[in-house]
């Protein structure tokens, strides 16, 4: 029933579009940049980024969203795993937009930008083409291509380029401690993603791939200016996300000197009854077997660009192996 229901609303917005794609924006249109905070759940950990466009003269107020999948597909989660996700534009009517926002309590910033009437209808014609059923599916990639990459193409295309923004933010900053500072308390996403990315990671981003995350692009739109000098956004009322510090408790670093003191306590047993705790390697052992496995499948079978073998990948075993010589070297 509630498919029936998605695909009659999708119908609708469809048949909407199609008489909107002759019409020109009036003098009154208006185009901003929406920013929603950060939810709960995984995937709304870093915010979402979607485009207004309100043009009452022709009583139109819509909100184009790239970040539309559908748990439904046939093997989701094997084709998320491998980086083969499709996702898709899609277009709701701007109440409806806020109410679903406001049911889960996650604050939506808005920045209206200063375009020109032919900047204002390039970027609408670009929407519009971009939902025709042809162009409106892509294939989702997490940092090079997602609900927050897709405006800001959009949007730069239409002004040709001449986008320039003073944003410093946390400049020379990786891809690592950037998701990891979104993830905060979520100390089993920080772990994953500390083994699973290798050290593409690691690598300081440029300016413009730290706007795969929608906090780094409201700001960094709020500060841009065109070729002219013209500031881009005309009204903002932007803040920065609250993101919820990392427990001391719940640390990457506390846990590897835990695991390493509970082994060491363990060997130390051992010495003394003078026999050795293989099953207590094995505990150990068959997880991080199966991490390497998933790693390794990960590395030659996905299209993830940052996941990939790295170092730290090697501090479970080597912490393991320095609790456990005090039995070996005894």
């Amino acid at each position: 029933m509630q498919s029936f229901k998605l695909r009659t609303y999708i119908f609708c917005c469809a048949l909407c579009v199609c008489s909107w794609v002759s019409a020109q924006l009036s003098e009154n249109a208006r185009i901003s940049l929406l920013t929603c905070t950060p939810g709960d759940e995984v995937y709304t950990r870093y915010g979402h980024t979607a485009i207004r466009v309100c043009d009452t003269t022709a009583q139109l107020d819509v909100v184009f969203n790239y970040g539309i999948f559908d748990f439904n597909t046939d093997f989701f989660y094997w084709k998320f795993v491998r980086g083969e996700t499709w996702y898709e534009l899609g277009i709701t009517s701007t109440p409806r937009f806020d109410y679903e926002y406001q049911y889960y309590k996650r604050p939506v910033y808005e920045q209206e930008l200063n375009l020109s009437s032919e900047q204002k209808e390039a970027l609408w014609q670009a929407l519009v083409t971009n939902y025709q059923p042809e162009n409106r599916k892509y294939l989702y990639n997490f940092v090079f291509d997602n609900c927050a990459t897709r405006p800001y193409q959009l949007i730069k295309n239409a002004l040709g380029d001449s986008i320039h923004s003073d944003y410093i933010g946390y400049k020379g900053q990786t891809y690592r401690s950037f998701l990891r500072h979104y993830t905060g308390a979520h100390r089993w996403i920080n772990a994953g993603i500390n083994l699973l990315f290798g050290p593409k990671a690691d690598q300081p981003m440029t300016d413009e791939q730290r706007l795969f995350l929608p906090e780094e692009l409201m700001h960094y739109m709020a500060q841009a200016t065109l070729s002219d000098g013209t500031r881009l956004v005309a009204n903002d009322n932007g803040k920065d996300f609250i993101i919820p510090p990392t427990p001391w408790y719940a640390t990457w670093e506390l846990g590897l000197v835990l695991y390493f003191l509970c082994m060491l306590a363990i060997s130390i047993y051992d010495r003394k009854r003078n026999k050795w705790s293989w099953g207590v390697d094995l505990v150990v052992a068959i997880p991080y077997i199966i991490i390497l496995i998933i790693v390794t499948f990960l590395t030659f079978f996905s299209c993830h660009p940052l996941v990939g073998f790295g170092w730290r990948l090697l501090i479970i075993p080597c912490t393991h192996l320095c609790a456990r010589l005090i039995y070996i070297c005894r």
